[in-house]
C-alpha cells in the first residue's frame, strides 16, 4: 500500500499543489482492516503540516478508490492521515551531532597547536 500510494504522488495522479513534496513514512493497518493510519512528512517540515493534512483529507476518497482498484481486499480500510515528526527530529539530532563533532575537532586542533608551541 505504501509503495502504491507513493507512486501515485510521484506520478502526479493527485493534482493538488498542497500535496507537492510529501512522502509517506509509514502505514499501519489495524487487524480488522478497518483503518489504515498513514504517516506523512515533507521536505519543508512541520510548517506545512496543516496544509498537507487538509489536502490529504480532501483527496482521501479518491486515494482510497484508486488503492482499492490495485489492492484486492474484501473491504478496503478507511484512510487516516497523520503528520510524522520523526524525520524532523532525526534531522535535528544529526545537526546537533555535527555541532558536537565540529566543537570536538576545534578543541582537539587547539590542543595540538598548544603542544607544538
Amino acid at each position: 500500500m505504501q509503495q502504491d500510494l507513493s507512486e501515485m504522488f510521484v506520478r502526479g495522479d493527485i493534482h493538488d499543489p498542497r500535496l507537492e513534496g510529501i512522502y509517506i513514512t509509514d502505514i499501519n493497518v489495524d487487524r480488522e482492516f478497518a483503518f489504515a493510519n498513514i504517516f506523512v512528512s515533507a521536505l519543508e517540515g512541520k510548517e506545512r503540516e496543516t496544509e498537507i493534512l487538509a489536502g490529504l483529507n480532501h483527496a482521501k476518497g479518491f486515494l482510497r478508490s484508486q488503492l482499492a482498484k490495485k489492492i484486492q481486499l474484501r473491504t478496503f480500510p478507511e484512510l487516516r492521515f497523520f503528520w510524522d515528526p520523526v524525520p524532523e527530529r532525526a534531522e535535528r539530532i544529526e545537526h546537533l551531532i555535527d555541532q558536537i563533532q565540529a566543537e570536538r575537532e576545534k578543541k582537539e586542533s587547539g590542543n595540538e597547536q598548544g603542544r607544538i608551541d
